[in-house]
């Protein structure tokens, strides 16, 4: 269902939309603690800096090419849909529902876990605050997308300004310091794959962006403006974070077990461990509303299509939103609330990862099939370029996954979960054919 109806000043600028850019792909540092002991200090800064370049920059620049062509409610479900066919655009709304909820589930946890700074014992209450958040972001989102813009534009301030103040205390703090050289030199191959997963997780979403790009002030300039400053707000607060974490020489086990507001006490005292704990809160809340708006899009424009129950694509009488779908979405992550938070991130990527390469393929075949197409944004380099630069990310994407499969830390049985979620999607797909022909 198109949104001419959206007047113009409903619609998202480009610093709201950058706003839930850096939401919907990191939020703040908050999920990087458990990386300095996968890697070390001599390879967190090392893996922080490359991953991005051969995971991220193919995949944004993809998404800025296939959303410059269209900007369509259903983002990428629309794009591979059309490239690929109706089997493989299911295919990708299906592994993305899954892994959306998977990640939806994390963050009401995280909300707990640094609200817990203030409250020790809140530990006997997770599930009722949990649910509380849950169906707090379902019912910000059914308002609209012009509230979410400015709620995640607010809550960027509370997540960036400790982390500036934090650089800013270990930049000029006393002694001499420097960085350790950098070396992925005696780190074993599960602990790279899970410090890749790690690092991915927190450098993951840029495609999730495009599914309300109806919903965005003149969209194929908005994104590409509004994805440059998200990623240059991403990776200038991730680094800025680290410098901090080997300056102050926190142990890993330390970090990983009380997180960034620890990291504060050290450096600052409790007041900066408190602006640390608030900013890990406004985070949580900022991810789940932005993710959430995100999905809540994917269903609406499945059902349009025959592949979900219709009421799924009704709109709110009032707001225009998809309510029916974010509700279904809320009820589903209520009951996923209880998951182990390394586990998810593994089932996450791997959902996410192959969600992600028909992407390419998509991008790929339409340069193929319509190359004289308008592209107000076209990735500089020819097809076969393209295909050699996404042997790049399916490169870390598989290092992650064989790392996560041998390890000894229990981290197979999420990794083969996510395999058979992805092999669900086919088993879904003929239930669907079925429930059609009758």
């Amino acid at each position: 269902m198109i949104r001419n109806t959206i007047k113009k000043n409903k619609k998202l600028h480009v610093l709201a939309l950058a706003a839930v850019i850096f939401f919907t792909v990191s939020g703040g540092p908050f999920g990087l603690e458990p990386l300095l002991g996968y890697a070390g200090e001599r390879g967190i800064l090392l893996l922080l800096i490359i991953t991005p370049i051969l995971w991220d920059i193919p995949a944004i620049l993809t998404v800025l090419e296939l959303n410059s062509m269209m900007p369509l409610t259903g983002g990428y479900y629309q794009w591979v849909k059309r490239a690929l066919g109706k089997r493989f655009g299911f295919y990708e709304g299906w592994w993305t529902w899954l892994y959306t909820f998977v990640d939806l589930a994390i963050y009401p946890v995280l909300f707990v876990e640094y609200l817990s700074f203030f409250f020790p014992q809140l530990g006997a209450f997770k599930i009722p605050v949990c649910l509380a958040i849950v169906w707090s972001g379902a019912i910000l989102n059914i308002l609209g997308i012009s509230p979410v813009g400015k709620a995640t534009l607010l809550l960027s301030f509370f997540v960036i300004t400790p982390f500036i103040i934090l650089f800013i205390l270990a930049f000029h703090g006393h002694g001499q310091f420097m960085l350790p050289s950098p070396s992925l030199k005696g780190i074993p191959f599960s602990s790279l794959g899970l410090a890749l997963y790690t690092v991915m997780w927190n450098f993951f979403g840029w495609d999730n962006a495009t599914t309300y790009a109806e919903e965005v002030d003149k969209p194929v300039r908005s994104y590409l403006k509004s994805t440059l400053i998200a990623f240059a707000a991403v990776m200038c607060i991730y680094v800025m974070t680290v410098y901090a974490t080997l300056r102050f020489h926190i142990g890993a086990k330390m970090l990983n077990d009380e997180g960034y507001p620890a990291l504060g006490v050290m450096a600052g005292g409790k007041w900066l461990g408190s602006l640390i704990a608030i900013g890990g809160m406004a985070g949580a809340l900022g991810l789940f509303s932005s993710v959430l708006l995100s999905i809540s899009r994917v269903p609406e424009v499945m059902a349009q299509d025959g592949f979900l129950p219709k009421k799924l694509k009704s709109l709110h009488p009032k707001y225009n939103t998809p309510h029916i779908s974010i509700i279904v979405c809320a009820m589903v992550i209520s009951f996923m609330i209880l998951w182990s938070f390394e586990e998810l991130i593994i089932i996450d990527v791997t959902l996410y990862g192959t969600a992600l390469f028909l992407e390419f393929a998509t991008l790929i075949v339409l340069r193929i099939k319509a190359p004289a197409e308008k592209r107000p944004f076209r990735v500089p380099l020819p097809t076969w370029a393209l295909v050699v630069v996404y042997m790049l990310p399916v490169s870390v994407y598989s290092i992650a996954l064989s790392g996560a499969l041998i390890s000894e830390e229990k981290k197979f049985l999420p990794a083969a979960f996510a395999i058979g979620a992805l092999l669900s999607a086919e088993l879904a797909w003929q239930a669907v054919k079925w429930w059609r022909n009758r």
